[in-house]
């Protein structure tokens, strides 16, 4: 009896991202899935709230029974099989659907657009060599900050809200004023080459700051802070910080700046240039867009490739994820979305687009 039962279970060890066991092997029972799963992770970090776990076996989410992925995988229950768990967000984002606003303003191409971290603002930066402020609750301009000599590529917002810094085609940067549209002294320069995009591990968490779905008010910047930081320690762990670099050589590199100067891996697969590279806001992936027509996706943490989604027609120019790291957002050159910049806000309730046509869109669910 005692060997029959064996037959029917599995041999498991359950680990973390960064492949830390929790507790020892244990036996567990082929028709045993994420569900019971979750219950079994939530019961040994003995969380007060319950919270939702995804699990990965080879990089692969197990979405099935045990015993139905190791019939599939042809995976011997004389091994011992490992488990990674991932803690996923608690709440979930529904897709957009509909334009909810056009805003007319730039006289060029919107070529990168981002979010306020309170998501009360957009920046949008644009061939015309300017990038605009707007206020997202009357959907009308606020500054147009100038002084750029060429395309502005990308903008990005400090996670107090209170500086704005943008890229340019010339390599130069510039920090602004978001609340008097004004520049905060002269450029940074030193860039000799392209580098197209930079995206790091802890990015989402350091550009959001203290602000999260629930739409939390603070009463003072010390609490804003405090929040910060507990959100920034919370999602980095004990791992070092990564950041990655896309580039016109076709691949991406990974770097633990912290630890060396040495790249951890360089992740080869495009064929053509790398447009865009984003790290998913739980650090578990990263995002690639190509010139090639596809975006990639890779593991945040080794490097290693994990899937490719050739949905596109056209180039690739960039990519956004959803706050709960859920759902992965492409702009294309082709015909079906003349989409050249994208961003999703904060709370996840909206989506920001820009064309060629000179537009922003606000999108809704």
């Amino acid at each position: 009896m005692e060997v029959e039962a064996m037959e029917h279970n599995v041999m498991c060890v359950l680990k973390d991202p960064e492949g830390t066991p929790l507790g020892p092997a244990m036996f567990l029972p082929q028709n045993a899935g994420p569900p019971q799963l979750q219950l079994i992770v939530n019961q040994l970090l003995q969380n007060e709230e319950k919270l939702p776990y995804a699990f990965y076996i080879t990089d692969q989410e197990l979405v099935v029974q045990l015993g139905t992925y190791l019939e599939k995988n042809k995976v011997s229950v004389e091994k011992v099989l490992t488990i990674v768990y991932q803690p996923q967000a608690i709440f979930r984002i529904r897709p957009v659907s509909r334009c909810s606003a056009t805003i007319a303003g730039h006289t060029e191409a919107v070529l990168s657009v981002s979010f306020s971290p309170d998501g009360q603002q957009l920046a949008s930066g644009s061939g015309d060599t300017t990038v605009r402020l707007w206020d997202l609750g009357t959907q009308t301009p606020l500054f147009t900050c100038t002084g750029h000599r060429n395309w502005v590529l990308c903008v990005a917002w400090s996670p107090d809200c209170r500086h704005i810094v943008s890229g340019s085609k010339a390599g130069e940067l510039q920090c602004w004023d978001p609340q008097t549209g004004t520049a905060f002294g002269h450029p940074f320069t030193g860039h000799g080459h392209w580098v197209n995009s930079l995206a790091l591990s802890t990015e989402y968490v350091l550009r959001t700051g203290a602000y999260d779905h629930t739409g939390k008010k603070y009463s003072s910047s010390e609490e804003m802070k405090k929040v910060a930081l507990e959100r920034y320690n919370k999602m980095k762990g004990n791992a070092p910080e990564r950041l990655v670099s896309g580039s016109d050589d076709f691949s991406m590199i990974l770097w633990e700046p912290m630890v060396s100067r040495q790249p951890k891996t360089r992740m080869t697969g495009h064929q053509q240039i790398v447009n865009d590279v984003r790290f998913s806001p739980d650090g578990q992936w990263v995002a690639s867009a190509s010139f090639d027509k596809s975006v990639k996706l890779w593991n945040g943490t080794t490097g290693q490739f994990v899937a490719a989604f050739r949905g596109h027609v056209g180039a690739v120019y960039q990519i956004s994820w959803s706050a709960d790291s859920r759902l992965l957002l492409s702009g294309s050159k082709d015909s079906t979305l003349k989409v050249y910049a994208v961003d999703w806000s904060p709370d996840g309730e909206k989506v920001a687009s820009g064309g060629k046509d000179r537009m922003l869109k606000l999108w809704m669910g």
